[in-house]
């Protein structure tokens, strides 16, 4: 189908060239189908530039998708374009005033260091999540949100002495679940973060019935999991990552001088090897929260 987007946001050329169709707002309220409203917390810096990432897999759905982007009073966006931001996002309550949202994503956040109480927005965003899990279909945390939403089921992250970079395999380990199914036996998905979970406490969550494992890496741990009610959906990757993306980190980090070069990726011959994965993750999300 197509993404709702307005005639003047600045990505619109960029997903035609990807392939992605999009209609302005005026004409889908004259047809006869409901999208799925699709909420996005974008705290990830640079946010405007990393919105293509996300545009992308859910233009692809068979779905309409209505994306709307949130914003955290409590959260300052300093390397973000205010115009911007002011024009094209809107409060949490503000994107529930008419109608709930039907779904919701939590992207990543450069905050790994910090205890998550020590987060400035983080009171903020535990009641956007507690509130998700009342009136949405799912909610889906993406690397930090991911690492966000297992601390509230009772599983803490653990610091990495070294930044995990690079694109890394997983295996699946529920090839019947909703969300796993039509994933490849192993599939490879990028890695950008400075902390990991515990194999051994994730397990014990298991056990509990707090989480569902659905996929692990000997290098990366458990990556992707689940609430057993399936309200949640945590990915510690980046599935959405793009080679841009990823070439823009390495030349960051380069700077930086205190981080490996990637990991299975060459930047002077870049190629995207988790395509297929990123694209299916996302459908089999969005069609679960239609469901």
């Amino acid at each position: 189908m197509s993404l709702i987007l307005p005639r003047k946001y600045n990505k619109i050329d960029s997903l035609q060239r990807a392939g992605v169709l999009w209609i302005d707002p005026s004409l889908a309220e004259r047809q006869d189908i409901r999208p799925l409203r699709v909420g996005i917390v974008n705290i990830m810096p640079l946010g405007m530039q990393y919105e293509f990432n996300l545009l992308h897999p859910l233009g692809l759905s068979p779905l309409q998708i209505e994306p709307v982007w949130i914003r955290l009073s409590s959260h300052d966006y300093k390397t973000w374009d205010r115009d911007h931001l002011d024009r094209i996002y809107v409060s949490w309550e503000e994107a529930n005033s008419n109608d709930f949202l039907d779904a919701l994503i939590i992207t990543g956040a450069p905050v790994e260091h910090l205890q998550f109480e020590d987060v400035n927005y983080w009171e903020e965003l535990v009641k956007v999540i507690n509130e998700s899990r009342t009136h949405c279909a799912s909610t889906l945390g993406l690397c930090w949100a991911g690492f966000a939403l297992a601390y509230l089921a009772g599983v803490d992250k653990r610091p990495l002495s070294q930044k995990l970079f690079g694109v890394f395999p997983l295996k699946s380990l529920a090839p019947g679940n909703p969300i796993i199914n039509g994933q490849d036996d192993t599939f490879v998905c990028p890695q950008s973060r400075h902390a990991t979970l515990d194999d051994q406490e994730m397990e014990k969550a298991e056990i509990q019935g707090k989480l569902r494992l659905l996929a692990h890496g000997q290098d990366v741990g458990y990556t992707i999991f689940e609430t057993p009610d399936q309200k949640q959906l945590m990915h510690l990757g980046h599935p959405e990552y793009n080679v841009d993306r990823l070439l823009a980190e390495m030349e960051r980090d380069r700077g930086r001088g205190d981080v490996p070069p990637p990991f299975n990726f060459n930047d002077q011959e870049p190629v995207t090897l988790w395509r297929s994965h990123r694209n299916l993750f996302f459908q089999q999300w969005l069609l679960l929260c239609y469901q």
